[in-house]
């Protein structure tokens, strides 16, 4: 590989975990390349890693069939933008982070152009929609897949594919003391609504609702709500306001890690950030509410047993999990409570999180990708 010429990387990341984990993969890069130029779709994280953001991913985020529909001209015009791009700059490597309904639109236009492609945390077509994975062998140079099943599952298809572990396992802060439910001081409980503004607006309401359910058996309570990067803060303001009364709270917008430091116990939205929980040790309730569309699409395109990704990883349901109308303010403060008052249950549940961690690989997922970039930047030729 020509170390002389300036490498031109282009980086497409979807929501805020992606743009997190598209931040680090950056970072690490650029230990190896030195003066490679990164441009893309992202959020604040990879702005910050020096990549130039030519498409805000806040505003193409999106959830579930219908609300997908409503983002289509938008989303349409970001394809329209990425594909003028990789034609006019001709990118050494494009990096498709996650953001499977937008990136399986955008990889085949960089591979009539030639342009490798190095997709980092797959989609989940183990999931559901298993048919496309025939059709991503075509479209992709190779997987750098985060989960431990996922490499068995796409060896069986032929596709290039490496399990790297995965980059939360990166953090330091992994071990924390959730300590006694019993101190006199103020406990908290964190409120993870989502990443996307649709999510919110479905979530957080039961999950504030849940909130004075608990309240009223336990008065010492007090709440942390999570602020996406990728919503807008006025957004969760506003529901606050009409949902939240009476609820004392507090708006955390430094990321999920802040939660977690103080929170006891997290109601999660289905996503990475469930995942995150269990890394960190929190016990937690998921909980998922889609539109009646969505969810009957899903119903009849799911092949998995669970949503949440410690659950699938597991095997079993080590974390409970509420969907659609089981997703209501009663059963959520109940499973809540249930945490509260039984030590033994937040143990068991806090060993299970233990051995999940443990199938995710060691540190260094951000630096195994960058290996893989690299070697398919130096193969690409000069």
């Amino acid at each position: 590989m020509d170390t002389d010429r300036q490498r031109c990387i282009m980086i497409i990341a979807g929501e805020a975990s992606g743009d997190l984990h598209a931040s680090k993969l950056v970072l690490a890069m650029k230990k190896k390349i030195p003066g490679s130029f990164f441009c893309g779709i992202g959020g604040s994280a990879m702005k910050e890693a020096g990549v130039r953001i030519v498409f805000d991913a806040s505003i193409l985020a999106a959830v579930g069939v219908t609300e997908s529909f409503a983002k289509m001209p938008v989303i349409l015009k970001g394809m329209r933008s990425v594909k003028h791009l990789l034609r006019d700059l001709m990118p050494d490597l494009l990096i498709l982070v996650d953001f499977p309904d937008f990136n399986l639109r955008v990889a085949p236009t960089a591979k009539k152009l030639d342009i490798p492609v190095l997709y980092y945390i797959s989609p989940q077509i183990w999931a559901w929609r298993q048919g496309r994975a025939a059709k991503l062998k075509n479209l992709v140079d190779h997987l750098a897949v985060i989960l431990p099943f996922e490499e068995e599952f796409y060896k069986k298809y032929d596709i290039p594919v490496t399990f790297v572990g995965h980059p939360l396992v990166d953090d330091p802060f992994l071990h924390r003391d959730n300590g006694d439910w019993n101190r006199a001081s103020t406990e908290f409980i964190g409120l993870l609504p989502g990443s996307r503004e649709r999510e919110v607006e479905r979530h957080l309401p039961v999950m504030l609702d849940a909130a004075r359910m608990l309240l009223d058996r336990r008065p010492e309570l007090g709440f942390l709500v999570s602020v996406a990067h990728t919503v807008e803060r006025v957004t969760i303001e506003g529901i606050v306001t009409r949902y939240g009364k009476g609820v004392p709270l507090e708006l955390v917008d430094q990321g999920v890690k802040t939660i977690f430091e103080k929170a006891a116990l997290v109601m999660a939205t289905s996503g990475t950030v469930t995942l995150e929980a269990a890394i960190y040790g929190v016990p937690e309730v998921i909980i998922y509410k889609v539109s009646p569309v969505s969810y009957w699409f899903g119903k009849w395109l799911v092949n998995v047993k669970h949503i949440g990704l410690a659950n699938l990883i597991a095997g079993r349901e080590i974390i409970p999990e509420l969907i659609q109308k089981a997703a209501n303010p009663k059963n959520i403060a109940g499973i809540c409570n249930t945490l509260m008052s039984d030590q033994n249950y937040r143990e068991s549940m806090k060993r299970e999180f233990i051995n999940v961690r443990k199938r995710l690989g060691g540190p260094g997922a951000s630096e195994r990708v960058a290996d893989i970039a690299v070697g398919l930047i130096s193969a690409g030729g000069d």
